[in-house]
């Protein structure tokens, strides 16, 4: 008998070294048709990183859009319009789990009202402005991921700071 095979009960076989790695191809190329299967089962994800949770402006709960840094201006667009608010006018810029006491406290006409609930992270960008007496908000849900690109930027440009209510890079 070859040294390489053995007797089992009536069967023989041989432990081939081709075998063995046939099983390992077959198994890796199984493993990546399965998640090949999966991943285009995905529904894309084209959300929009930036939507629109508030405001004194005509746009829906939830419209998303960009942000984009103008040379004068922070601006928001999404499909239902977009928002401009010059740099001079800004009164106030905060990135919170929720929108603060003190914003929701001013005499503010909005026409979407914030929601008053809470996340564990910071995830409103708060922006009021005052433009011919008329104070003007902007509340966008956002991740850190997506905001902080922006961040410094926004500070540069406007020449005000953006009071983050925690670090991003604290853990609980």
């Amino acid at each position: 008998m070859h040294p390489e095979t053995k007797y089992f009960g009536g069967f023989i076989t041989m432990r081939s070294h081709m075998g063995r790695r046939f099983a390992i191809s077959s198994s890796l190329l199984l493993l990546f048709l399965f998640a090949g299967w999966v991943y285009g089962k995905r529904k894309p994800t084209d959300v929009p990183p930036f939507l629109y949770e508030a405001g004194t402006e005509d746009l829906a709960r939830g419209c998303g859009g960009k942000l984009e840094v103008l040379k004068d201006a922070l601006a928001f667009t999404c499909p239902q319009g977009s928002v401009t608010m010059p740099f001079s006018a800004i009164t106030l810029m905060q990135y919170r789990p929720d929108v603060s006491k003190q914003v929701v406290g001013m005499n503010i006409d909005w026409k979407v009202r914030p929601a008053l609930d809470k996340a564990r992270d910071n995830i409103y960008f708060t922006v009021l402005c005052n433009e011919n007496g008329k104070t003007r908000a902007v509340v966008l849900r956002v991740d850190i991921v997506s905001l902080r690109p922006y961040l410094a930027e926004i500070e540069l440009k406007s020449g005000k700071n953006v009071q983050v209510y925690r670090s991003y890079d604290e853990t609980d």
